[in-house]
């Protein structure tokens, strides 16, 4: 991991970046931005981490914890909300054994994330699996979605 970050930092020193191109750099390379990234960047730049934290958790783009392979978002802005999209994210959580502290399976295999709007509340309420948006969601639908993703031996649990 140090020969990564160290990679970034040179980069980032080359190029006359901020710390929003480093984080977006980090994030590019790991999925997520690590613990450790941060705690390198600040030591080697002389910055509090606290610079670095701001800013990751100011813009909804940075993610400071692993995602899993597959992304299920559930819209639960006002639109979303009156048409039942809190059924349909704890219908989507039983499917995935996620209890209220997780948003991502054991495996890896999916993250769970609860939006305030995807702007789309001519559809609502709204899912979006993989980048795929599924507008007037009912949880039937997007259990089978996610039981298709997991392939035939999960689809029965």
């Amino acid at each position: 991991m140090e020969k990564t970050l160290t990679t970034l930092l040179k980069n980032h020193r080359e190029s006359g970046g901020n710390i929003i191109s480093l984080l977006q750099e980090t994030q590019d390379v790991f999925g997520y931005i690590p613990k450790e990234a941060v705690e390198f960047f600040s030591d080697q730049l002389g910055l509090a981490p606290s610079r670095f934290y701001g800013v990751a958790t100011f813009y909804s783009q940075f993610r400071l914890k692993p995602r899993g392979k597959h992304v299920v978002t559930v819209c639960c802005g006002t639109a979303c909300h009156v048409q039942g999209s809190e059924r349909l994210l704890n219908s989507v959580k039983l499917e995935l054994k996620l209890n209220d502290e997780a948003d991502m399976t054991e495996d890896g295999m999916f993250t769970l994330e609860k939006v305030n709007c995807v702007g789309a509340c001519g559809i609502a309420p709204v899912t979006i699996i993989d980048k795929k948006v599924h507008g007037k969601a009912v949880s039937e639908k997007i259990i089978r979605e996610i039981r298709a993703i997991k392939g035939p031996r999960d689809a029965k649990k």
